[in-house]
């Protein structure tokens, strides 16, 4: 693909491939459908279906963690015989009849097209991710300033789509809301497709070998058969979402699959190509600790918001725009900013910004831990704290993750390019399991305290937050409320900025190992 690629004639918009442009509305779009459903879903399943909170949360959490597992087998499909174009074709497709069969009211639907975006979001995510990657050649300085540009549509859907999916349901009807998101994605399959008729990506991302995705396996094409088996693998993820009570055993099975597949990559692959998919698996293990004290955000910070700060021009559900429109803001100053550096020679390594993403990471949580100082008689804390940690959390997402997109395509072996982007969102995976189990280290019954109350963490929460287990268990129920959250939010900041000063000083060793790359 690289030589047809190199031979045609580049076009640019903006200084930057013509086809990031069309990747970026895909995107935005198909992020729209995925966050306004997902917005929708668990007041659906509470309000509309009458399930009970236990059910409705243990749904949601198979749901997100298998939308964060099939990535991994899209990204191996799309490496080995699909190609970047035919599996993004694919998700869309099936995460559009996802959408709409949400409108019918019946468990076979309900469960079915759960499974069906599921499966879908395992072709399209990772998978126009690696796009971006490969409209770039590799050192060209431009391209984590594309990731960036590219993660801003990734934000403008998120932030957008929840209030516009969540007003049509209010005002219309749930299933207005789900056909909404539906006709998102219709949109982002539109775009995509304009660029394809118009060569926006010059000659990339076509199938890797024509010959194998033509030959003949059970007597149909691979790709046929991709497309039929798809389709047919769809009940087990809807079956599997329906019995979450066993996602304990998914953790295993997928962990086991990732050793066997990169030691299987490991072996197969050159002693540079080798050092560089090990550092892959290290900003992978990264992210996954700074997405497990992220995800906070959509859970113990929403309650946070709720019981113990003092709100101002929106509700508790309404605070978890606040990142995405902090990152709509600052998106286009960071983009801009990685190649004002490079050109002064003063633009810090990968390993360095991972580092900096998990320093800020833990000062924004510290932040929310500081809130205590500002306690009302209610245990209310001031809203400008969580704004501020919010804007401090998001400046350290903008070091990381769109880095870290960015690196998975550099680093990969070009074979398996499409499945280390998929590794790469496993991180959303484990993230989104242990920020569960965080997530009830802040519930703690009347009269307990939880395990950051004593030792190192007892005197660095007391430090920050200015409370102690004696002050919060002579206060309300809401004051022991607040003490367990912000020991929490400060102990785990603390962990985060320890990781992150860590990876810094770590940083010339991982540098030396990425063998060139920056």
């Amino acid at each position: 693909m690289s030589s047809i690629s190199s031979k045609l004639p580049k076009t640019e918009v903006f200084g930057h491939p013509k086809g990031l442009l069309y990747l970026f509305f895909a995107e935005l779009w198909e992020r729209f459908s995925f966050y306004g459903m997902r917005a929708l879903l668990v007041l659906y399943m509470t309000k509309h279906l009458l399930f009970d909170d236990d059910m409705a949360f243990g749904v949601y959490a198979a749901y997100m963690s298998l939308v964060y597992v099939t990535p991994m087998i899209g990204g191996i499909l799309a490496d080995k015989i699909l190609g970047f174009r035919k599996a993004i074709l694919l998700g869309g497709i099936l995460m559009a009849f996802g959408h709409f069969f949400l409108t019918i009211e019946h468990p076979v639907f309900f469960y079915g097209s759960l499974g069906l975006i599921i499966v879908g979001n395992g072709f399209f995510k990772p998978n126009i991710s690696s796009f971006v990657g490969e409209l770039y050649e590799q050192g060209d300085a431009r391209r984590d300033s594309g990731f960036t540009i590219f993660y801003l549509g990734i934000n403008l859907g998120a932030a957008i789509a929840p209030l516009a999916c969540a007003w049509f349901a209010e005002n219309y009807g749930w299933h207005y809301g789900f056909v909404l998101a539906g006709i998102g994605m219709l949109l982002g399959l539109f775009v995509f497709q304009k660029g394809l008729k118009g060569n926006a990506f010059e000659g990339k991302g076509l199938t890797p070998n024509e010959e194998n995705y033509q030959s003949k396996t059970f007597g149909m094409k691979k790709g046929q058969l991709i497309i039929v088996l798809s389709f047919l693998i769809v009940p087990l993820f809807a079956l599997i979402v329906k019995f979450h009570q066993y996602e304990h055993y998914l953790v295993w099975v997928v962990s086991t699959f990732l050793i066997y597949y990169i030691f299987n990559i490991l072996n197969k692959v050159s002693s540079i190509e080798k050092k560089r998919l090990l550092v892959a698996v290290y900003f992978t293990v990264l992210y996954t600790l700074f997405s497990a004290i992220f995800e906070q955000a959509g859970s113990s910070l929403t309650l946070f918001a709720d019981r113990n700060v003092n709100l101002v021009g929106m509700d508790a559900a309404g605070t978890n725009s606040i990142n995405a429109g902090f990152i709509m803001l600052f998106a286009i100053p960071f983009s801009l900013l990685w190649p004002f550096l490079n050109k002064r020679k003063k633009n810090p390594n990968s390993p360095i910004k991972f580092g900096f993403g998990l320093l800020f990471l833990g000062l924004g949580f510290i932040v929310f831990a500081m809130s205590a100082h500002s306690t009302d008689d209610f245990a209310r804390t001031s809203m400008s704290y969580l704004v501020i940690g919010y804007l401090v959390l998001t400046i350290g997402e903008l070091f990381l993750s769109p880095i870290g997109l960015s690196k998975m395509t550099e680093l990969s072996p070009l074979k398996y390019i499409a499945f280390i982007m998929g590794v790469w969102f496993s991180a959303n995976f484990y993230g989104h399991y242990f920020a569960g189990k965080i997530a009830k280290l802040t519930t703690v019954a009347e009269g307990e305290i939880n395990m950051f109350s004593k030792g190192l963490f007892g005197k660095i929460v007391e430090a920050v937050t200015g409370l102690t287990p004696e002050i919060a268990m002579n206060g309300s129920e809401a004051f022991q409320q607040l003490f367990s959250y912000v020991s929490v939010y400060a102990s785990f900041g603390f962990i985060s900025i320890i990781v992150g000063i860590f990876a810094i000083l770590l940083s010339p060793i991982i540098k030396k190992m990425m063998a060139g790359i920056h």
